[in-house]
């Protein structure tokens, strides 16, 4: 995974549009005509928290790229607000359709571990659709604790807690250690 660069325009535009016909915003904030430097440049913005969109906190936006193509996106934010607690969490990540079932969204998410780790994070939420269930197999190999919810429906928000610091125990919002 890395940062979008001038190079990525095209295809970073094709994965937007792409994922955009089935109501998935894979670029973030992105205006379609805009200039492709001031999108980059508004990104970097973002990721130290300067001239953040109303709703929005720091985040450090990154796409997973094979052979020059970009095959997904991943947005670790840096703290959660109360949109975020509810439902989006601290990373966010998607796959290209053509590009599922190969392992890279494992990856990404495994990778937007990492980063959350090294921008001082503890734990991290991560929150999925219910019938997602590639999702939270992904989200469960990599240690994610499910938060009780009391929902049971198929189609109710997952959401799980990851611990950063593997000798920390973590838990659930609201849970006691026993």
């Amino acid at each position: 995974m890395r940062r979008l660069g001038p190079q990525d325009a095209k295809s970073a535009r094709a994965a937007h549009a792409e994922l955009e016909a089935d109501g998935f915003p894979f670029l973030l904030v992105y205006s379609p005509g805009e200039p492709w430097t001031d999108y980059v440049a508004r990104l970097i913005d973002h990721e130290h928290g300067l001239n953040l969109p109303e709703g929005f906190v720091p985040h450090t936006f990154m796409v997973g790229v094979v052979d020059g193509t970009i095959v997904g996106r991943c947005s670790i934010r840096h703290k959660l607000n109360e949109a975020l607690l509810e439902r989006g969490g601290n990373i966010g990540y998607a796959v290209r359709p053509e590009f599922r079932r190969r392992g890279y969204a494992s990856e990404m998410f495994r990778q937007a571990l990492s980063i959350s780790r090294g921008i001082g994070l503890e734990r991290a939420l991560v929150t999925t659709d219910g019938a997602n269930e590639p999702s939270w197999r992904i989200i469960e190999r990599n240690g994610g604790v499910l938060e009780p919810t009391g929902s049971g429906t198929e189609d109710s928000v997952r959401r799980y807690w990851v611990a950063l610091n593997p000798s920390k125990r973590v838990l659930a919002e609201g849970q006691q250690a026993t």
